[in-house]
C-alpha cells in the first residue's frame, strides 16, 4: 500500500510579484470611463501596437462589465489585464472575479495589499513621496505606481531612483507618447498611455517605442 501526499500552492508574496518578463514592453495601457465597444476597439489598437498589458479602471462598479468585456477580448489573443483603481475591498473582489493578473491603485493601502497576498493577486499601488517609497518596501513590494507623473516628472523619478534603485516605478497619469522617452530615460520602467492609441500619430510613436525596447 503506497500513500499520496498532498501540496498546497502556497500564493507569491508581494516580493515575488511582477518577475523580470511580467513587463517586458515598457508600456501599459489605460483606458477610463469608456463603454465596452470602445474600451475593447482602444485595447486592439494598444495590442496591435506591440502592448501587452492593459488596464480598465473600475472606480465605480459600473465599470467592471467593461473590465470583463477587455478581459474576454485580451484572453482571445492570450493576454491578460489588470484593474485599477482597486481602492477598496467590494473593487478587489469584482476584479477577482473577473480574474484579472494584476491590480492597481491611486494609493498605498496596506490592508489591500495584504488581502492582494492572500488571494494571489499582484497589486501595483500609487506613491509620491520617498515615505510612501519605503512604505511600500517594508510590505516586500518591488513595483510601485508614480501617481501622478504628470506633477511629479520625470526628475522626481531620477531622484528616487538614487536612495531605491532596486524600487522599478511605473509612470501614470498625464504621460503621453511624446513624453514617455523623457520618464524611461529617467528610470521609469514602464509607462501608462491612454490617449496615445486614440491618436493616429502618437501611436505611431508607441510602435517606436516598444520596438526601440525590443533591440
Amino acid at each position: 500500500m503506497t500513500s499520496s501526499t498532498s501540496t498546497t500552492t502556497q500564493p507569491l508574496s508581494a516580493t515575488q510579484w511582477f518577475p523580470g518578463d511580467f513587463f517586458r514592453v515598457p508600456v501599459i495601457a489605460v483606458f477610463r470611463g469608456l463603454s465596452a465597444a470602445e474600451a475593447v476597439r482602444l485595447s486592439a489598437r494598444a495590442w496591435d501596437a506591440g502592448v501587452e498589458h492593459v488596464e480598465i479602471p473600475i472606480q465605480t462598479l459600473d465599470a467592471v462589465p467593461v473590465l470583463q468585456a477587455v478581459a474576454d477580448a485580451a484572453a482571445e489573443r492570450g493576454l491578460v489585464i489588470g484593474a485599477g483603481t482597486v481602492t477598496t475591498m467590494d473593487q478587489l473582489d469584482a476584479a477577482t472575479n473577473v480574474g484579472v493578473a494584476f491590480t492597481v491603485s491611486p494609493g498605498l493601502d496596506p490592508a489591500i495589499v495584504a488581502e492582494s497576498v492572500r488571494r494571489g493577486i499582484p497589486h501595483l499601488p500609487g506613491i509620491a513621496t520617498a515615505t510612501e517609497i519605503l512604505q511600500a518596501r517594508a510590505l516586500g513590494l518591488t513595483w510601485v505606481k508614480a501617481f501622478p507623473a504628470s506633477l511629479l516628472g520625470a526628475a522626481w523619478v531620477k531622484a528616487q531612483k538614487g536612495p531605491y534603485p532596486d524600487t522599478n516605478f511605473i509612470a501614470t497619469g498625464g504621460v503621453t507618447a511624446h513624453n514617455a522617452p523623457e520618464f524611461l530615460a529617467a528610470g521609469t520602467s514602464v509607462v501608462g498611455l491612454s490617449g496615445a492609441f486614440a491618436d493616429d500619430a502618437q501611436l505611431d510613436l508607441v510602435r517606436a517605442l516598444i520596438a526601440g525596447a525590443r533591440r
